[in-house]
């Protein structure tokens, strides 16, 4: 996978590579795309809410996108997305707000 198999605020289903090289799924939404990775927050399981940044190499498939609706998407601060804060990082606890949802 690559960076032009995805895009910014939208959902998706996908297989992932843990640390183990075993497949999981993971459903995440996606904040920021850079060359190399992206920043997405896990939507569901015991990671729910977390930050993460992942390899598009890790990525095997995607299984389903879903579009997210203006109101619905999920803001974070511009200095929580830069590419640099991420340098040293792999995932990071953030509170993401929708106003739309009155959160």
């Amino acid at each position: 996978m690559d960076k032009s198999n995805f895009s910014v605020d939208t959902q998706y289903a996908i297989t992932l590579k843990d640390e183990s090289g075993k497949l999981r799924p993971a459903n995440i939404y996606v904040y920021r795309l850079y060359d190399d990775f992206m920043i997405a927050r896990r939507t569901s399981g015991n990671q729910t809410g977390m930050l993460f940044k992942i390899a598009y190499e890790n990525i095997t498939k995607v299984v389903k996108t879903i579009p997210v609706q203006d109101k619905k998407r999920f803001m974070l601060p511009e200095a929580v997305l830069n590419q640099k804060v991420w340098a040293t990082r792999d995932t990071m606890m953030a509170y993401s707000s929708a106003p739309g949802l009155g959160k």
